[in-house]
């Protein structure tokens, strides 16, 4: 099964308050990005040679933190309620 088939069983539950934040200033002095590449949702992309993030569709891997070696991410469960809800669909 296709990665994108298995995010289609997927049901979130958006919290306006984000659960992970990204301290850019940190990430426009790391050479490496590997956030553009670990995250299976792809929430961080490039903007102008500028990291966005966007925490609406994660899935709380935790890998974005994991490979972030320079400690721009901070990352916490959501609340209660909130987040991603697995197999639906």
């Amino acid at each position: 099964m296709a990665i994108e088939d298995k995010l289609a069983t997927i049901r979130f539950n958006v919290d306006a308050e984000p659960h992970i934040r990204v301290n850019t200033g940190i990430c426009e002095t790391c050479r490496e990005k590997d956030c553009l590449y670990i995250c299976p949702v792809q929430n961080f992309t490039l903007a102008e040679d500028k990291l966005v993030f966007s925490w609406q569709g994660c899935v709380e891997c935790g890998a974005c933190r994991i490979a972030c070696t320079a400690g721009a991410i901070e990352w916490a469960y959501p609340r209660g309620g909130f987040g991603v809800c697995l197999r639906y669909g």
